[in-house]
């Protein structure tokens, strides 16, 4: 059977053309706008960022308390994955990150997670439990924006979205029992390695590349 005859050998893309890309027009053929997708993201993970960032600040001042410290590096190098992860995805969507970093700062989707003036473990809890929050909040409007449409960035989104409620259940178990002596476990068994991210860890890169 000739190459024209197959249901998917063309499209609305003209072979050869490289000024447009399938992966898009299929997105919005579904009806969704691969457009506002790809800005979604760039806020997104300009916040996986940022949280990665600070929390090498916050985990630091949490010396003394090396359970504290264990699962707050475990959250800093998954956040480091989920940016990892989702940056080639900009691209795809025919974008690009912010050329300057304060540019990529100020797009970030979630409030700076600064040192609290008082850093107290306690504080320093609060804070990251409520990174955790909006990053929930964050993916999943993701997953309700590609559900029906974009299944690769969906996927991805998914993936970061049970680490992020991994992330807020192990905070809300350290911090009910640092601030209110409370026992709220969070279920969940330790990475095999810190910053395992079992689900959404990109494939490590090889020697060439």
């Amino acid at each position: 059977m000739a190459s024209e005859e197959k249901q998917h050998g063309s499209g609305s893309v003209e072979p050869g053309d490289t000024s447009q890309r399938v992966g898009m027009e299929v997105i919005r053929e579904r009806g969704g706008d691969p457009e506002e997708i790809r800005e979604k993201l760039i806020d997104a993970i300009g916040a996986e960022f940022t949280t990665y960032y600070y929390y090498t600040n916050l985990r630091t001042h949490l010396a003394g308390n090396e359970d504290y410290k264990e699962i707050t590096e475990d959250a800093r190098l998954e956040d480091r994955a989920h940016f990892e992860l989702v940056m080639p995805r900009v691209y795809e969507l025919d974008g690009m990150i912010p050329n300057d970093i304060r540019d990529f700062a100020d797009r970030a989707s979630c409030p700076d997670a600064n040192l609290p003036e008082d850093p107290t473990p306690e504080n320093i809890l609060e804070v990251l439990l409520e990174a955790e929050r909006c990053a929930i909040r964050t993916w999943s409007e993701v997953c309700d924006m590609t559900r029906e449409c974009d299944p690769r960035t969906y996927d991805m989104a998914q993936r970061i979205l049970q680490e992020e409620m991994d992330h807020e259940a192990w905070f809300i178990e350290l911090l009910s029992m640092e601030r209110d002596g409370e026992v709220n476990p969070a279920g969940h068994f330790v990475r095999g390695e810190p910053g395992d991210a079992p689900y959404s860890k990109n494939n490590p890169f090889n020697e060439s590349a």
